[in-house]
């Protein structure tokens, strides 16, 4: 009797796997995003493997219908529309036209680059496809995928070693080149559909080009500029609320994907283009700030979308020897991808991108091009517009079954190579600091020296590696210094200023010139630089003076009053501050027995 109580479909499975895993996510976020920096791309993709068919076979999108690309596309236009406004709204006011030299070194000939070479090692590695079949299927590779990109360039380990410039750069890019894999992505298909190749290549110019991509731009902006024009006109009037605005993230998306769509435009760019015109004098931004809504509708969008990815999967296409798709193949792909798509392009053209300022930034930027949703959103799309065609032929029939595998796993191996990356960078990280750690404590121990003077260079030592860039506001704006520059800045110190300045680094090969009085005047220094880079400077102007004199070593400072927490940070470390009280109050002891 209460087994008939029971009501088990589908959708309740759904809705619980969906539910469930936001929630376990949701619970853990800090420490599996902050701590293990794993975001909820991994993690929601392998989730939905397990849960999917092929596993515990309780969530399987593609039982739902009889043909699920016509889902699978929509729920990757909803969530790369998304993005890519959110994307286009985060970014500064009027960046894309200060930053446009750059995007489109970025998204031009790298892409091109890239989608040709792909296209050549599938014409290799699959007998069955020919060159413009490969063509098409590089083309579903050739973009990065702005979700996972703004999860990786967005966390915590990517804040604190990857400049400003460069995370912006790479958010920006992986959003115009999704929508740019348009007309890529048409010149195939024309070439394939149509008998006369003159009639594809005006098709491509004039469709693929012209309207797809410069109208459905021109119309994304006008319709972010409205946007913004109406929004500040309700503002002025006192029609709307801060909640209103938040809700415009998914709603204006949503209506923008919506006109782009129905006008047969590349909606994608459109997206991204509303977004960054609604943003560009940055009224929207200061009245969404402090928001966390958008937040949450990314983290509930992103977590469903890569468990139904990750359900969604076809291994069982991963080896079907008669279309000449088997493993071997498509891992030889994916490393020829991984290695050759971006990073040779990126190494070759870095000099004219300004924010690229040295090869590791170039290395870097080329790496973290990874496939995902768009890569699926594209791959579906092109499968869908084939199966529409009425010139189908033996070679355009091959396609249609090969393109998911192909892609499919790419995209698979992409999200746990990129989405890994970070976590292993950090790992050895820190196993390199935790060796040095070790040593230090054990020469602490035999000197009789404080833990903390360990960490800190000692005056009139420096780097021996020369500055490889000058300084930018970005930099700037990312460590929260305002440095003087002239003589102000060494003011307190002599002629030379050798003594009273610090050389930061900042990961890159570029170092900067820093005093002691700026960092300690300044909030926003980011705690863990300042305790790690900060030289050993005096404690008061007066025993500096009688250093530089040559009246001997500096007097111990006081440590009759007790610490405020600001000033723990400064002479510790963020490190110690953290600690028990007890164990500061003895590290302070054995730093006055070891003065003495």
């Amino acid at each position: 009797m209460a087994w008939e109580l029971l009501e088990v479909s589908e959708p309740g499975y759904a809705y619980i796997i969906l539910g469930g895993f936001v929630v376990a996510f949701s619970v853990v976020s800090l420490l599996v995003k902050e701590k293990l920096y794993i975001n909820e791309v991994v993690l929601g993709t392998g989730f939905g493997v397990l849960m999917g068919p092929h596993c515990a076979n309780i969530f399987d999108p593609r039982s739902w219908m009889s043909d699920t690309n016509a889902l699978t596309l929509e729920v990757m236009r909803v969530v790369l529309a998304t993005g890519l406004f959110a994307i286009g709204v985060e970014l500064p006011g009027a960046y894309m036209a200060k930053s446009v030299k750059s995007l489109m070194v970025l998204v031009v000939p790298t892409m091109a680059i890239g989608w040709i070479i792909s296209a050549s090692f599938i014409y290799v590695l699959f007998p069955r496809l020919n060159f413009v079949a490969g063509l098409l299927i590089s083309a579903c590779l050739t973009p990065t995928d702005p979700i996972i990109s703004a999860a990786i360039v967005g966390g915590k380990f990517a804040v604190k070693h990857v400049p400003l410039n460069l995370r912006r750069l790479i958010a920006a890019e992986s959003a115009s080149n999704d929508g740019m894999a348009y007309p890529f992505l048409t010149i195939a298909i024309y070439v394939l559909t149509e008998a006369n190749t003159g009639v594809a290549i005006e098709k491509w110019i004039i469709l693929g080009w012209l309207y797809q991509v410069v109208v459905g731009t021109v119309l994304g902006a006008l319709l972010g500029w409205l946007f913004s024009r109406v929004m500040k006109f309700t503002h002025r009037k006192g029609f709307i609320d801060r909640e209103s605005y938040v809700a415009q993230y998914l709603a204006l998306t949503i209506l923008t994907i919506g006109i782009a769509s129905t006008l047969g435009v590349d909606d994608l760019l459109a997206a991204f283009a509303a977004g960054s015109a609604i943003s560009w004098d940055e009224h929207f931004n200061v009245q969404i700030e402090n928001e966390v809504f958008s937040s949450v509708i990314d983290l509930v969008l992103n977590c469903a979308c890569f468990i139904y990815i990750g359900a969604w999967l076809p291994f069982d296409q991963f080896n079907e020897p008669e279309l000449g798709v088997t493993p071997w193949r498509l891992v030889v792909l994916f490393i020829a991808v991984l290695f050759l798509r971006r990073i040779p392009s990126l190494l070759l053209l870095y000099r004219w991108i300004p924010e690229i300022r040295s090869w590791r930034e170039a290395l870097f930027t080329g790496h973290f091009g990874p496939m995902g949703v768009g890569a699926i959103f594209v791959s579906t799309l092109a499968i869908i517009k084939l199966e529409e065609s009425s010139a189908k032929t033996e070679q355009t029939e091959v396609l249609i079954q090969t393109i998911h595998p192909i892609v499919t796993f790419v995209v698979l191996c992409s999200i746990i190579v990129h989405g890994l990356s970070i976590p292993f960078f950090s790992f050895g990280k820190n196993v390199r600091v935790r060796t040095v750690s070790l040593s230090r404590t054990l020469t602490a121990n035999q000197n009789t020296a404080p833990d903390w003077l360990l960490w800190a260079r000692r005056p009139g030592t420096s780097s021996s590696r020369a500055p490889t860039r000058p300084a930018t506001p970005d930099d700037d704006a990312e460590r929260g210094v305002l440095r003087q520059r002239g003589e102000s800045a060494r003011s307190g110190g002599d002629g030379d200023g050798t003594g009273d300045d610090a050389t930061m680094d900042d990961g890159f090969g570029a170092q900067e010139e820093m005093s002691q009085n700026d960092v300690a005047k300044e909030p926003h220094m980011p705690l863990g630089e300042a305790a790690m880079f900060v030289e050993n400077e005096p404690a008061s102007p007066s025993a500096a003076s009688g250093r530089r004199q040559g009246e001997g070593e500096d007097p111990a400072p006081p440590y009759d009053r007790k610490l405020s927490h600001d000033e723990e940070i400064q002479e510790m470390g963020i490190e110690e501050a953290i600690e028990p009280e007890r164990e500061r109050e003895a590290r302070n002891v054995r730093f006055a027995a070891a003065s003495e």
